[in-house]
């Protein structure tokens, strides 16, 4: 395991573990120290490296891996490159592999194996974030750390604020980016509706059925799936206010997505899942507008659900240590059991010094025992 020491000295580690979440696979940052949950913006949930490699090294199945917490205090920025690499053969497409030698950084392998984590020290330009298969983090956010550093990348964090200027402008930024309201192309920026609120509201509308069709894949009364592709892009563009973020991670849920989506199909780089939404939204003369009541409620709903979830995971992790404390004392009390059997047997003989021994690892049993019950009772 290859990690910076310039990440290692601070105390900005986390672990996290896999979870499913409405069918799909997410990684929960999780507390080393109570193994709840832990927040990335929350330092009290945060330790120092050793202390979460060692629960990671525990075995604890309450979590899967590391995790770095980014903050705006540090100097880092990470580059997440998703969807870029092939597991098997380790070969990078030809994005990738431009983007990973432009930075010249501490890169390493993704969890899955399919994408790099590149980490170098400057600051996020403004504007959006994330594009396509390409995401840049500075705080508020962690990256998971698997210490799978790539051959022929520097073992340390760089400076390459000119190199990231430079990344961000060709595969992030957008024209008419703006740092505080987002793009001048997305109107309704402001007050949006969450994923399954619109979800529900556009099946319910006039024209819910025929929503419902294209988001379950069907192509019927289409030339093509991509005049179907861009009939639901056309639906996802008004309900999202011309948001392109939530109308490209929304199509992805669909069942109209498919590896083409995601692939570049024109000579400045952009995807045919990007060009199709950017059409949608030109092709688009209204944006439905949210009222304040239903943002409010949406606000309101969202925290419940969080801590809805939160207390579900909680529950979940307390029910696994109650019973593995209970195969514990089922253990311990067995062999109390074997034990006082054999001391039946040696009544009215002179004790041996391996007996007393014995006998000494009864009283610490049962004194185990009794620790263990007292615990339960909690």
């Amino acid at each position: 395991m290859t990690i910076p020491e310039a990440l290692c000295t601070r105390d900005q580690w986390i672990c996290w573990r896999r979870a499913e979440r409405n069918g799909e696979t997410t990684k929960v940052p999780v507390d080393p120290q109570t193994t709840g949950f832990a927040s990335t913006t929350d330092e009290g949930t945060w330790c120092d490296f050793e202390t979460a490699l060692e629960c990671v090294e525990s075995g604890s199945t309450a979590v899967d891996g590391l995790g770095f917490v980014f903050t705006k205090s540090d100097p880092f920025v990470g580059i997440d490159l998703d969807d870029c690499r092939d597991p098997d053969t380790g070969q990078p497409t030809e994005q990738a592999k431009a983007i990973v030698g432009r930075l010249d950084s501490y890169t390493e392998v993704s969890p899955s194996g399919t994408g790099y984590h590149v980490l170098i020290r400057g600051e996020l330009p403004a504007g959006r974030n994330r594009r396509g298969h390409i995401e840049m983090y500075d705080h508020a956010r962690y990256f998971t750390v698997t210490g799978e550093h790539v051959s022929g990348t520097p073992t340390q964090i760089e400076s390459r604020q000119r190199e990231l200027d430079e990344i961000h402008s060709a595969y992030v930024r957008e024209e008419g980016d703006d740092a505080c309201e987002g793009p001048a192309s997305e109107p309704g920026s402001k007050a949006r509706l969450s994923d399954n609120e619109l979800l529900e509201k556009a099946r319910n509308a006039a024209n819910g059925d025929k929503f419902e069709r294209l988001w379950n894949g069907s192509t019927v009364g289409y030339t093509s799936q991509s005049e179907a592709d861009m009939a639901l892009c056309c639906l996802l563009a008004f309900w999202t206010g011309g948001h392109a973020g939530q109308m490209d991670r929304l199509f992805r849920r669909s069942k109209l997505d498919r590896p083409k989506w995601g692939e570049e199909h024109y000579a400045d780089g952009s995807t045919y899942g990007e060009k199709t939404i950017a059409r949608a939204i030109a092709h688009t003369s209204e944006f439905y507008e949210p009222s304040e009541s239903e943002v409010e409620a949406q606000r309101v709903g969202s925290s419940r659900d969080r801590e809805h979830v939160y207390l579900k995971e909680r529950v979940s992790l307390l029910r696994k240590q109650t019973t593995s404390l209970e195969k514990e004392l089922e253990a311990k009390t067995a062999r109390i059991e074997r034990l006082e059997r054999r001391l039946e047997t040696y009544e009215g003989r002179p004790v041996t010094s391996e007996e007393e021994t014995e006998s000494s690892r009864e009283t610490q049993s049962k004194s185990f025992v009794r620790r263990l019950r007292g615990i339960l009772r909690r």
